[in-house]
């Protein structure tokens, strides 16, 4: 049960209200016939004792109202999206959406057609779940028209009203139900809205690669992704996503190895734990969900550690580790250890792991010494003869265990060129 920052209806502390930016917008829409409250995600946060994200204000001024408002008061302004009734107010150093009471008329499962109104209680009855329909007026007082406060309080995550319904409105709600589950919820997923989820999974089809791609992982990194990515994988909803076998445990074992360390949650080491057993699934990912060029190619590299690393029950010696670290560099020789720990199913805490993930974090990288000019000066013919004693070189060097002596290096360079 959640411990939630209300006294009696109203806000126990009414100083983020009173911050300079939000002040100031709400004195300009709550005021001459308009009412103005703080909505959304920074209530919910706010009522949670979570430093709030951004501000948005939901108001009974229509755009153009707001608009008027704004420049007669000197505030910068962007109409950001009028068609949906959104102004972004631009004042004291920060931006904040204000968006007028609105009704859905017309949905087609991805976006709505949307008329202006007045009541703020229409308005929170149109959006998803109940604890993301709450509102804060300018006094502090705390409207909930979907007990929200109740299911805020206990770590519930539900739909408002019919969940199918919601769902239909806009399908990507599957995906924002089962983040918010993991960020918010502290038991198992909500039986309706899980059950409506499954029952409406086919919409997700009908999703852009983008708009999974920004849900999904977010889910990944959510405080209870583990839970409920086991719940929302066991039901068929995320290999849709991805179109491919997924690895709950591998995740679940990944997510308890940040913790333990005290790192921040990764989204693409996590993808990778998740999703990735193979470079063919990477790729597969890149198309799915529409990833970066760098975030491919970790995806990449994750497949060719599992596949090299795999079946480890303890990490490699340092030399293998120093191998590692000069091929793939440090971020990429630290995600295949934290796969092949994840892999290893030692503890989370396990010190030989952590150990290693230490050497690698701390350890300089080893850089090649040698040059295709090296070889030429030891008299070595320009052109493909070079480029093969330098991979004999290296070769020979990483044996060596990466030796910086002169008197060495000297020495592998002659082998190399006596041999090529």
């Amino acid at each position: 049960m959640n411990a939630l920052a209300l006294r009696d209806g109203r806000l126990a502390d009414l100083s983020v209200l009173q911050r300079p930016a939000l002040a100031r917008a709400l004195a300009l829409l709550d005021a001459n016939g308009e009412e103005a409250r703080l909505v959304g995600g920074a209530v919910r946060d706010i009522l949670l004792r979570r430093p709030p994200g951004d501000f948005d204000i939901a108001t009974t001024a229509t755009p153009d109202e707001v608009i008027r408002r704004a420049k007669a008061a000197g505030i910068g302004h962007a109409p950001t999206g009028v068609a949906h009734g959104t102004v972004t107010l631009i004042l004291e150093g920060a931006t904040i959406e204000a968006t007028t009471l609105r009704e859905d008329i017309e949905t087609d499962g991805r976006r709505a057609k949307v008329r202006f109104g007045r009541d703020f209680r229409d308005d929170a009855l149109r959006r998803d779940f109940t604890v993301n329909a709450l509102s804060i007026d300018a006094g502090g007082l705390v409207h909930d028209y979907t007990e929200g406060i109740a299911d805020l309080a206990a770590g519930r995550v539900r739909f408002i009203g019919d969940a199918r319904l919601r769902i239909r409105e806009d399908f990507l709600r599957i995906l924002r139900f089962l983040r918010f589950s993991a960020r918010f919820a502290e038991g198992r997923l909500d039986g309706e809205g899980f059950a409506a989820a499954i029952a409406e999974r086919a919409g997700l089809a009908g999703l852009s690669a983008e708009r999974i791609r920004a849900e999904f992982l977010k889910i990944l990194v959510a405080p209870h992704a583990a839970r409920v990515v086991a719940e929302a994988d066991g039901a068929g909803l995320l290999g849709l996503l991805v179109a491919g076998v997924l690895q709950p445990q591998r995740f679940q074992r990944l997510s308890a190895i940040e913790d333990a360390r005290g790192a921040a949650p990764d989204a693409v080491l996590r993808l990778a734990a998740l999703a990735v057993q193979t470079r063919e699934d990477a790729a597969r990912l890149r198309e799915r969900l529409r990833l970066s060029n760098l975030e491919c190619d970790r995806l990449d590299g994750a497949a060719r550690a599992l596949e090299g690393l795999h079946g480890l029950e303890a990490p490699p010696s340092l030399g293998d580790l120093r191998i590692l670290l000069f091929e793939r560099g440090r971020a990429g020789a630290r995600d295949s250890m934290a796969l092949a720990h994840a892999e290893s199913r030692a503890a989370p805490d396990d010190g030989r792991w952590r150990s290693a993930d230490r050497f690698l974090a701390d350890t300089p990288a080893p850089r090649l010494p040698f040059s295709g000019a090296d070889l030429l000066a030891r008299g070595l013919p320009p052109g493909r003869r070079v480029g093969l004693a330098l991979k004999t070189l290296q070769a020979k060097w990483i044996r060596a265990g990466f030796p910086r002596e002169p008197e060495a290096l000297a020495r592998l360079l002659e082998e190399a060129a006596a041999e090529c």
